[in-house]
């Protein structure tokens, strides 16, 4: 239950950063950038390890935290976006129950089985 919480705290966090960005992005393409991170789905068709790999980097809170503070650095509304829209999703997802992937495959996550 705490760490669904902590997700959609994060959620929503992430989207109010998206707003103070100032980017110019458009909605539908703020809305590609939100659910670009599930594309690494298509990663488990190399196997399981490759695949929560791969999920599990797209997912984790630091990226997005990282792309964001470079924005703000580089003084680039759009990377400051995308940051924020990034940690938006991982806490979306957090939010929904589906956690970090272990290498047991897609069900299995540090929040338990999906499903």
């Amino acid at each position: 239950m705490w760490q669904r919480a902590e997700g959609a705290l994060l959620f929503v966090a992430g989207l109010a950063l998206f707003h103070l960005a100032g980017s110019t992005i458009p909605w539908w393409a703020a809305l590609l950038v939100f659910f670009a991170p599930d594309l690494t789905f298509a990663a488990y068709l190399a196997g399981p390890k490759i695949g929560a790999f791969s999920y599990n980097l797209a997912h984790l809170y630091a990226v997005g935290a990282v792309v964001y503070v470079a924005g703000l650095a580089l003084a680039s509304p759009a990377a400051a976006a995308v940051g924020a829209l990034l940690l938006a999703h991982a806490g979306f997802d957090r939010m929904l129950g589906y956690g970090l992937k272990t290498n047991a495959g897609f069900k299995f996550t540090h929040l338990g089985r999906i499903g």
